[in-house]
């Protein structure tokens, strides 16, 4: 597995990190992946740590704390052997996010509780809104007299939308940003965040490499999810549209003998310099087994991500869009 610096925050991380929205399980209205068994969530965790997942990432509102809760029975007795990123803002799905001083702070304390940890590597502001936070400065100030306490070692935002980020990164306060990027989702990269976040040094940490499943190459558009998957919420037509791209993306010469369209997915996300990390959701011991593999694998040829960059342009995979907290 290879390390790569999470920018200039002072970690380095695995470069295929553990998206954790998945093991926190079912949450009402859509808002997961639906029923796990924790039992099988913890084989997971264990199996990435086996392969040099160093990564992980989770929310409050990832199972309304039970992702975190899963995190920290894995990793309480190897605290230091991991890197934890976690978020706050939103503790569940019915309000607004709350990123106010004392929001921040009962939120992250809150975290801790369920991690089993006196610190968090990362704390990322959830949907971060630049607007909000030009007009209110205490809420990046809470996060810098955090990291001082030793409650925090790295500030970072989780952005709705990759625009968003670049107003962030311009303070120099904020060290991390997490982003969709994928062979579909191209907004970090033709916005400008992805040049403009390596030219300051921020890490960028990469979500939805795998286009919510789509960019394994194993599905066809015509799935029904159940009413608690939050790919339920998504117009038939965006589901047929994003397994159609897969099919094209997924043709790469680059591909070597045997290779998935998961790591071929993986590789497009991982050339890219800024990435420092991707976070594909990892629900069981196969699907950590999938995603690690490509870890340890080249970036594509110039050729072939020029080719992805032209197909993915040509085929516009979003037609539609969710609101759904991320």
């Amino acid at each position: 597995m290879l390390m790569r610096p999470l920018g200039r925050s002072g970690l380095a991380v695995s470069a295929i990190g553990f998206g954790a929205w998945g093991i926190g399980g079912h949450t009402a209205g859509g808002r997961s992946y639906g029923a796990t068994d924790d039992a099988v969530s913890l084989a997971a965790l264990e199996a990435a740590f086996d392969a040099g997942v160093t990564f992980y990432d989770t929310a409050p509102l990832y199972g309304l704390g039970h992702s975190e809760e899963l995190i920290g029975r894995a990793f309480r007795a190897r605290r230091d052997r991991v890197v934890i990123a976690t978020k706050a803002g939103y503790s569940d799905f019915t309000a607004a996010p709350d990123v106010s001083p004392s929001g921040i702070r009962r939120s992250l304390e809150a975290s801790l509780r369920r991690l089993g940890t006196d610190y968090v590597d990362l704390l990322q502001l959830h949907d971060a809104d630049p607007a909000y936070l030009a007009e209110h400065p205490e809420a990046i100030d809470t996060l810098t007299a955090l990291r001082a306490k030793g409650r925090i070692r790295a500030i970072g935002a989780s952005v709705k939308s990759p625009a968003h980020a670049l107003a962030l990164i311009e303070s120099g306060v904020v060290q991390v940003i997490q982003a969709n990027f994928n062979m579909m989702d191209l907004r970090a990269l033709d916005c400008g965040l992805l040049a403009r976040a390596e030219e300051l040094g921020v890490g960028i940490v990469a979500r939805t490499p795998l286009c919510f499943g789509f960019l394994t190459g194993h599905m066809t558009g015509e799935e029904e999810f159940p009413a608690d998957d939050h790919r339920s919420l998504w117009p038939r037509r965006q589901l047929r549209a994003w397994a159609e791209g897969a099919r094209q993306l997924l043709s790469l010469d680059d591909r070597a003998p045997g290779e998935t369209g998961t790591t071929t997915a993986l590789r497009f996300v991982l050339s890219f310099a800024a990435v420092a990390t991707t976070i594909p959701g990892m629900l069981t011991p196969a699907h950590v087994a999938e995603n690690t593999t490509a870890g340890g694998q080249p970036p594509l040829s110039a050729a072939a991500l020029a080719e992805a960059l032209r197909l993915s342009r040509a085929h516009n995979g979003f037609i539609a869009t969710t609101e759904t907290a991320s």
